[in-house]
Formats: structure tokens, sequence, C-alpha cells
């Protein structure tokens, strides 16, 4: 089992920055994905930012160039530092991990039913 639990939500204007925390615990040896999806209301949960086992990283067309997502993998950590905010950035973030490694890492952001764990969500708001 895996627990994930995010943090660093908040709210922020357009063109701040937030800088989202997904602290992983429990049997974390394996986890080859893990990403960051989001979901405001009235709308499908929407992939963000992915990366696997080799670092290898991919975002939506929406944060590229905006967002970064890294792992701390001492701490068993997913960072997702997003910069120059807009007001349709505003959701629900969610942190998940354990994809199946067949997926590329492109499907691994389009496919949030087969992931496995997901956090609780942290809430983020960008007002213009």
């Amino acid at each position: 089992q895996v627990q994930l639990v995010e943090s660093g939500g908040g709210s922020v204007q357009a063109g701040g920055s937030l800088r989202l925390s997904c602290a992983a615990s429990g049997n974390t040896y394996n986890l080859y994905y893990m990403a960051w999806f989001r979901q405001a209301p009235g709308k499908a949960r929407e992939g963000v930012a992915v990366v696997d086992g080799a670092g290898d990283t991919y975002y939506s067309d929406s944060t590229k160039g905006r967002f970064t997502i890294s792992k701390d993998n001492a701490k068993n950590t997913l960072i997702l530092q997003m910069n120059s905010l807009k007001p349709e950035d505003t959701a629900m973030y969610y942190c998940a991990a354990d994809l199946p490694q067949w997926l590329t890492t492109i499907q691994a952001l389009r496919v949030p039913s087969m992931y496995k764990y997901w956090g609780q969500g942290t809430q983020a708001t960008v007002s213009s």
C-alpha cells in the first residue's frame, strides 16, 4: 500500500507561483510513474504532468513551459512548481502513482482511471 499526501495549495493572483508537494509513504520502491492531475468544478479530471522512473517528463499543452514536475527520491516527494499561473489553472490538484510500466509517458497523462493510488488533493486558486 502507498499513501500520498499533497500540500502547498493556496490562493495567488494571476502571474504568481505555487509549489505543490506530494509526500509518498508505504511501499514506494516500485512506483514507476507519478503524476499530477487537476479537476475544476464541473470538468473532467485533467492530466497536468508526469514523470517516469527514468526521469522523463511530459506535460499537458496547457501547462508546458509554465509548470515543472520533479521528484526528490531521498524524501519520496513529488513536486509541481507552477509559475505564471492563470485563472484557468484554478482547480483541485491531485497526486497519483502506480501505473502499468508498459504504458508510454504520453499515455500516462491520459488514463487517470488506471492509477492505483491517489492523494486527497490540494486546492489552487488563481484570481485575475
